[in-house]
């Protein structure tokens, strides 16, 4: 099978396959096709937890940046799969392991990655029926947040660790490509700024937090966010937010909302059924 590092054997029902980041193993859960091990991410909180009750038998194979070499060998794969820019680094090293598969991804065309692994791993039945139901209620929830007329904008905002600026989620990125599906949109003057493809998020200092302000903000908090969070809502600066006045912000685990394929987007949308849809601050 031809992919994007090069030409690899695939087996044709792989047992033991390593996904070399989160998000390639959501979409492996979403096939029915359970990894033996994946990396953890640097940052976000893990998604093991949220999308599979067989969490602990998916072994850790250290951060995503540096997957451990010697225990992917120990596991003994048949098929290593990733993506491009997480592969290329130790390709060769890892298809001396077992045939190895580097994927393209971009953010806001996620479902091409789902069909692409479904091709590599006999799956693609299973993809289509999965795109069908999940294109189904985006047509459902888009047509119960047509009848909301006070819902036009909304921010996504990513809150770090202290030291690291905040910053919001672009055109560019995962989730504005999901929101955009329920026909929501991100404010005017995030599109103004966010202008390369390359890029899909702006960090935010807190001279300029008023770029965060919408209709809705979907505050995104990493794993020990919590302080950065809490220092921008006790500025002055934060207080002033119409977002903020009209108490429409809500905390949401950046572990699903920042990346992600099938699972993570479903994920979002039952967010934004829950504060969207069933929340008093908007249907008062």
């Amino acid at each position: 099978m031809k992919h994007d590092l090069g030409t690899t054997c695939v087996p044709l029902n792989p047992q033991r396959i390593i996904a070399l980041d989160e998000t390639m193993m959501e979409i492996l859960l979403a096939l029915d096709l359970q990894p033996v091990a994946a990396p953890e991410p640097p940052l976000t909180g893990s998604r093991r937890q949220k999308f599979t009750n067989k969490a602990k038998e998916i072994e850790t194979l250290g951060k995503v940046a540096q997957p451990n070499l010697e225990k992917i060998v120990q596991l003994k794969p048949d098929l290593i799969v990733g993506f491009s820019f997480g592969v290329e680094q130790n390709y060769k090293l890892l298809s001396n392991i077992a045939p190895t598969v580097g994927i393209d991804y971009t953010h806001n065309a996620w479902k091409d990655a789902l069909v692409r692994v479904g091709e590599i791993t006999g799956k693609s039945k299973q993809v289509q029926q999965l795109l069908d139901e999940y294109q189904q209620r985006i047509k459902i929830l888009r047509t119960k947040l047509n009848n909301k007329n006070n819902l036009k904008t909304v921010t996504i905002s990513r809150f770090y660790a202290p030291g690291i600026a905040p910053e919001f989620r672009n055109k560019f990125s995962f989730p504005v490509s999901v929101i955009s599906e329920v026909g929501l949109s991100i404010p005017e003057k995030q599109n103004q700024i966010s202008t390369n493809p390359d890029y899909s998020y702006v960090a935010v200092s807190l001279e300029r937090i008023d770029l965060l302000d919408a209709d809705i903000l979907f505050a995104a908090l990493d794993s020990k966010a919590e302080e950065n969070f809490q220092k921008y809502q006790n500025s002055s600066l934060w207080q002033k937010l119409n977002v903020v006045q009209n108490n429409r912000v809500y905390t949401v685990d950046s572990s699903y909302w920042i990346f992600g394929n099938i699972l993570s987007a479903s994920a979002i949308l039952d967010d934004l059924e829950k504060y969207l849809l069933n929340d008093k601050n908007i249907n008062n």
